[in-house]
């Protein structure tokens, strides 16, 4: 068996992720092909405003649907902390949502159990690597959020 060598564990930690490099192709083909990335499972690009920053942040989410919610999980690839479009739309819920070629206001609520373990093993059904990440992942739990249309 191959030993993990330090480039290699700190390679494939999410918190090493240079997240806004690796977000930018995907938000770019959203945009230039009306919601579609070619990609496995749905993507929606969330805009959030930066809690420190107030500067406006934008990240592609995979994402599932719960009668006429949008649902995601803020699951980091697996990392001890929160992403920071979660910690955002905590101190700012009202976020901008791009679902195809839609556009439009939501607010963002964090679920509570039982509803969040539900609608956690339904999106990990479909996505499974998401029960990946929830196994990985001991020192939080993973939050579930839940975006509504305003208006």
């Amino acid at each position: 068996m191959r030993e993990a060598t330090a480039a290699t564990i700190q390679r494939n930690d999410p918190n090493n992720h240079d997240w806004r490099k690796m977000n930018e192709p995907v938000i770019a083909a959203f945009r230039a092909n009306g919601g579609h990335v070619n990609r496995q499972h749905p993507v929606i690009l969330l805009t959030t405003v930066g809690a420190k920053t107030g500067k406006e942040r934008v990240t592609p989410l995979n994402f599932s649907i719960d009668r006429d919610r949008l649902i995601v999980i803020a699951s980091k690839g697996g990392s001890a902390t929160h992403p920071a479009w979660y910690l955002n739309l905590l101190a700012n819920p009202e976020v901008t949502i791009e679902h195809g070629v839609e556009t439009f206001r939501a607010r963002a609520t964090v679920t509570e159990e039982p509803e969040r373990t539900r609608l956690f093993d339904r999106q990990a059904a479909v996505m499974p690597f998401f029960d990946g990440y929830r196994r990985r992942v001991n020192a939080r739990e993973i939050p579930v959020v839940i975006f509504e249309r305003l208006g």
